[in-house]
């Protein structure tokens, strides 16, 4: 799943794994990009008790906790380039040996990995491995930015003003000139960028129907 930092990468994953014969099973989401590089190891595949300094007890790997399910791995362009042999390997032998373990554990999970990055451009340049990237290219989505797909806006806004709504307890608004400055706006921050504005509006003004001037200044100038 391709697509600028914000747009929305992690609801497309979902909205793949929810909608499908897998929507019983886990969905486990990993930041590659926020974990630890001495920890991602650990993390993936888990761990038996005394592997290493604080390992108390064996723990599960995510890609054993999500058997039968889905993993997302987002940002996997961030992967360290070790960790990406280990992945790779994962994938082909469909089976993981935790840290301190001599057992491999058989796992039957459907991957889904996004990143904001150039793979090809990263696998020119070594940072990324050749045989993982098309071990993962087998279908790819890529997401526009919203400055691309500005017909969404009123229904992303629609959406989160829906749930803001809930969440109040009253019924949340725009004005048409506030409608008007959320499609003109180019939100180099995407869908994330919009949720947050919306977000920050509801809770800086107490009235049901939003105006402009209720906006960021940076939206409406």
């Amino acid at each position: 799943i391709l697509g600028e930092s914000g747009t929305g990468k992690e609801l497309v994953a979902r909205s793949i794994h929810f909608s499908g014969p897998y929507r019983d099973k886990p969905f486990i989401p990993v930041d590659c990009g926020s974990l630890v590089p001495t920890l991602v190891e650990s993390e993936l595949f888990g761990y038996v008790k005394g592997a290493f300094t604080g390992a108390s007890q064996t723990k599960d790997g995510l890609l054993s906790i999500a058997q039968g399910g889905t993993i997302f791995l987002d940002e996997i362009g961030e992967l360290p380039i070790d960790l990406q042999a280990k992945l790779l390997r994962a994938i082909q032998e469909k089976e993981i040996r935790p840290v301190g373990s001599t057992r491999r554990i058989p796992i039957d999970v459907r991957i889904l990995a996004a990143t904001n990055r150039d793979l090809e451009h990263a696998v020119s340049q070594g940072t990324f491995r050749k045989d993982l990237y098309f071990r993962l290219n087998v279908l790819s989505v890529k997401i526009p930015p919203l400055r691309e797909r500005r017909q969404d806006i009123p229904l992303l806004v629609g959406h989160f003003l829906d749930r803001l709504s809930r969440e109040a307890g009253m019924e949340r608004m725009l004005t048409d000139d506030a409608m008007k400055a959320l499609l003109a706006y180019d939100w180099p921050g995407n869908v994330r960028e919009l949720e947050n504005c919306l977000e920050r509006s509801c809770a800086l003004t107490t009235a049901p129907l939003m105006q402009l001037r209720d906006l960021p200044t940076y939206i409406h100038g």
